[in-house]
C-alpha cells in the first residue's frame, strides 16, 4: 500500500495523518474509541454494512476479507454485541489487523487477552441475530467519512481515520515531513522559544496589549 511500514504510520498516529490529508473529512465519529487499552490498529479497509443488532454480515467478512485487512463495520451505532472474543480468535488466525465498528462489541478483556485490535462506538454484552448477510466490500459511509476498500485505515488513543486510497502517497509524505518540522520545534521550545513565535503567531490577537 505505501513504503512506510506499519510501524511508521502508527507512529506518526492518527492526527498526523490526519492533519497531512488533502482531505479533511477523514475522522470517524469521536465515539469510536479502543474497546481495551493500548489497542492500536492500521491496514487497508474491508468495509461492511450490518444490520442493527444483527451481525452475520461480520461472520461473512471474517471469511472474506484479505489477511492484512481492518474490518470497518457500519452496524448503525446499535447497542448490541455484534464481535466478540469467538470472532476475534477466527480474525486473529486469518491475519486480520482489527476492527473498527459503529456500534457495539463485547467480550472486551478476552480481546484484550488476545490482543486483537478493536475500536467501537459502544461495549455491550447484548446478543444478535444472525439474519442478513450485509454488504460486503462496497463502500459505506460513517459519519461525514466515506470509507471505501483500500482505504488506510489507522486507529490509537486520538481516534480513527480514514485516507483516501489515492491520497495515501502524498499524505505519508506529507506526513514525514510534518515530523521532520514538529522535531525542530519540539528542539526550539525546550531551549525556550514560545509556541506564539514558532507558529507565528504572535500579533495575530494580544487582548492583553503584548
Amino acid at each position: 500500500m505505501s513504503p512506510a511500514t506499519p510501524e511508521q504510520i502508527l507512529r506518526w498516529g492518527s492526527a498526523t495523518l490526519h492533519e497531512s490529508c488533502p482531505e479533511r473529512r477523514t475522522v470517524l465519529p469521536g465515539a469510536i474509541r479502543p474497546a481495551w487499552p493500548g489497542a492500536q490498529l492500521v491496514g487497508p479497509a474491508y468495509p461492511v454494512k450490518a444490520a442493527p443488532g444483527d451481525n452475520l454480515a461480520l461472520h461473512w467478512a471474517l471469511l472474506r476479507a484479505a489477511p492484512g485487512d481492518v474490518l470497518v463495520v457500519d452496524a448503525h451505532d446499535a447497542d448490541h454485541g455484534h464481535w466478540g472474543e469467538v470472532m476475534a480468535v477466527q480474525a486473529l488466525a486469518k491475519g486480520l489487523a482489527g476492527l473498527v465498528v459503529w456500534g457495539g462489541v463485547r467480550d472486551t478483556a478476552q480481546q484484550h487477552s488476545l490482543g486483537f485490535p478493536v475500536f467501537s462506538s459502544r461495549i455491550s454484552p447484548r446478543g444478535t441475530a444472525k439474519e442478513w448477510a450485509g454488504t460486503q466490500g462496497a463502500p459505506i459511509r460513517i459519519g461525514d467519512v466515506d470509507i471505501a476498500q483500500g482505504d488506510l485505515i489507522v486507529a490509537d488513543a486520538d481516534g480513527v481515520v480514514a485516507i483516501p486510497g489515492d491520497l495515501v502517497p502524498v499524505t505519508l509524505e506529507r506526513a514525514a515531513e510534518r515530523e521532520r518540522k514538529e522535531a525542530a520545534i519540539m528542539a526550539d521550545l525546550r531551549a525556550g522559544s514560545a509556541t506564539l513565535d514558532v507558529y507565528g503567531l504572535r500579533g495575530l490577537d494580544a487582548p492583553f496589549g503584548d
